[in-house]
């Protein structure tokens, strides 16, 4: 959250939440014990969309991967990320340029550069917070 941005994190994490039904997860997992892939299996399972970008996998949760954010054929919105915070500013870079509204930085993610990049472009930003623990808390399922 930015000083231009007078929300706090709870107020932007239940906004997103509300008011996406589509998450692109950027290193989703096709392994199930890792959390990038029960994260959005379970977002799913409470009826968001899921689209996984991962550049070695063809599936993940049952829904087709990309490789890329820029290989979804559709408006990107909410991009939820599960990479280091070391490569989250090419991730906010990307979704950026794939014309997301929002980006996710899972649990102990961060990236004051990422940050930077999302906010200036107008994004709604959330970093170090678990999608799953967010949800459970403020009991926000999609419409």
């Amino acid at each position: 959250m930015s000083s231009r941005d007078p929300r706090t994190t709870d107020e932007i994490v239940e906004k997103i939440l509300s008011t996406y039904d589509t998450i692109t997860v950027v290193g989703a997992s096709a392994n199930p014990a890792k959390p990038a892939n029960e994260v959005p299996a379970h977002m799913k399972h409470l009826g968001w969309r899921i689209i996984p970008v991962n550049p070695t996998a063809d599936e993940i949760v049952g829904e087709k991967a990309y490789r890329l954010l820029a290989d979804i054929p559709e408006q990107v919105g909410l991009v939820d990320v599960f990479r280091p915070g070391p490569e989250c500013a090419e991730v906010a870079r990307a979704a950026v340029a794939a014309g997301a509204t929002a980006l996710w930085l899972q649990l102990g993610i961060t990236s004051p550069e990422a940050r930077r990049i999302a906010e200036d472009a107008g994004l709604l930003y959330v970093e170090d917070r678990c999608l799953i623990i967010e949800q459970r808390r403020t009991g926000i399922v999609p419409a």
